[in-house]
């Protein structure tokens, strides 16, 4: 049955995203991602609502079994009270314990880390991508610049043809 305006618009303001880590691109090659759940007190996912989010120095580890992001910054909430959240604090993220073992298992083995790279809101709860990532050397991103700026000349001389 087609949805009426009003509920695809409910829909799309369900599925937003709130903040995307702009820095794990530039510094590092994404291998493999996936989506966590994310433990949230109240006055944090109120936050998260107002994009009240900085993650650029944020990374994941995996403890006990574990997964947590340690680093991101969810600024207080501006109607809260004594009761805010510390804005640093450790989180835990939700996964699947086969996921969390396989996470723990690459980062273990291979040398790679466990970085944020994107949080939004999915039917009302916070989600989190976590991506396995290898850093890049200085000359990939000098790579990644010279590609930018070559995509960026045919693109201008394309549409000053037409």
């Amino acid at each position: 049955m087609a949805k009426t305006k009003e509920e695809a618009q409910l829909e799309r303001k369900a599925d937003r995203n709130v903040v995307k880590n702009r820095r794990a691109f530039h510094d590092y090659f994404v291998l493999e991602s996936m989506e966590v759940g994310l433990v949230l007190s109240g006055t944090e996912i109120k936050s998260v609502r107002e994009s009240k989010v900085q993650m650029a120095e944020a990374y994941c580890r995996v403890e006990n079994g574990e997964l947590w992001i340690i680093g991101m910054h969810i600024s207080p909430y501006t109607h809260g009270s004594y009761t805010n959240h510390d804005p640093l604090r450790p989180r835990k993220l939700l996964a699947h314990r086969d996921q969390i073992i396989h996470m723990a298992q690459e980062v273990e083995r291979k040398g790679l880390t466990l970085i944020p790279l994107n949080l939004y809101l999915k039917k009302g709860r916070a989600k989190l991508e976590v991506g396995i990532c290898r850093g890049k050397k200085l000359w990939d991103k000098r790579d990644a610049s010279a590609d930018r700026e070559a995509q960026r000349d045919i693109a201008r001389a394309m549409r000053d043809r037409s």
